[in-house]
């Protein structure tokens, strides 16, 4: 008689929130605050990841900053819920890959959320961080993403990121393909993807694209609304979403 394999539940306890960015897009908010304070329905941005990682468990989190440091560090202090470790990037902005290279130290051996600033999620029937870690099975990635999928998103304007096939395994989109899928800016990762790398300046966008060569590549779809918040009037949007969000 064969007994079937069963893979350990993954639940990171630890993660990082990308906060560093100069939010050039959202001028003239981000003349007077960082773009992760900006608040929708009363509510800094990087507080609907926060609170989305402290519902998970997540007891420890990393945050860069760079812009406005002072104003992020002491909006920062009032978490009570868990750890919040801030990286500085005051002297050099390090984009999202150098930016997780310089607090590799923080995460452990265990694969560790990642959560963009400005981008956030209504969740429908499933905790969309759970389904994340659901689909993990470090046997088959290196890399799962939370996928967005179009018609079910405020705020984006482009032409999808990646193409999912019937396992979830994900690449890059063609060129002259539009796709229905978006990185909603949730993730899992394996921290050896970073060993050997400098915190220098470069883009996360290279570690998917390691992945995706060696097939390990993986997204789940979200379940729900997913926010992102460029521009200053994609905020009024981001509060319309919620509203529908209430009547539905």
């Amino acid at each position: 008689m064969q007994i079937a394999k069963t893979r350990t539940r993954l639940k990171p306890k630890t993660a990082m929130i990308l906060a560093a960015g100069l939010g050039k897009r959202m001028r003239p908010i981000t003349s007077t605050m960082p773009k992760p304070l900006i608040e929708v329905r009363g509510r800094a941005l990087i507080d609907y990841g926060l609170d989305a990682l402290a519902r998970n468990g997540v007891e420890t989190v990393v945050v860069n900053v760079h812009y406005m440091a002072d104003l992020m560090r002491a909006h920062l202090r009032k978490r009570r819920d868990m750890e919040i470790v801030v990286s500085d990037e005051t002297d050099m902005l390090l984009d999202s890959g150098g930016g997780i290279v310089k607090a590799l130290p923080e995460f452990g051996t265990d694969p560790f959320y990642v959560l963009n600033a400005d981008t956030f999620w209504i969740d429908g029937y499933r905790d969309n961080l759970d389904l994340l870690a659901e689909l993990w099975d470090s046997a088959r990635m290196d890399v799962s993403l939370l996928i967005a999928e179009m018609r079910h998103s405020t705020g984006y304007d482009g032409n999808g990121d990646f193409v999912m096939d019937p396992t979830g395994r994900l690449s890059r989109v063609p060129e002259r393909v539009v796709s229905p899928f978006i990185y909603a800016g949730g993730a899992i990762l394996k921290p050896e993807l970073f060993e050997g790398m400098k915190a220098e300046r470069f883009s996360l966008n290279r570690i998917f694209d390691r992945a995706i060569e060696a097939e390990r590549l993986y997204g789940v779809r979200l379940d729900g609304v997913w926010i992102t918040v460029g521009t200053p009037s994609a905020i009024p949007l981001a509060e319309a979403a919620f509203l529908a969000s209430a009547a539905a």
